[in-house]
């Protein structure tokens, strides 16, 4: 069975694809998807952390909003 592959992938989603042409034995696909999720919540912690430094953002902003509610009152 050939599987037409999406034009809009990238070159590294073409690597990627290649390279694990042959199925892996279960636990390998697991451990390296493990893996693989957690490198992108690496990035997305990296992210989030440079944005609160940008918006500087800090624990007593978090606080604060735990503290509050967004309900609006009725008048």
């Amino acid at each position: 069975m050939a599987i037409s592959l999406d034009s809009s992938l990238n070159e590294q989603q073409l690597m990627m694809l290649r390279l694990f042409k042959k199925p892996l034995p279960e636990a390998d696909f697991q451990e390296l998807r493990k893996l693989a999720v957690k490198l992108l919540s690496k990035r997305l912690d990296e992210t989030v952390e440079a944005w609160e430094t940008d918006k500087e953002i800090d624990d007593s902003y978090y606080d604060k909003l735990s503290k509050g509610h967004f309900r609006k009152s009725k008048q």
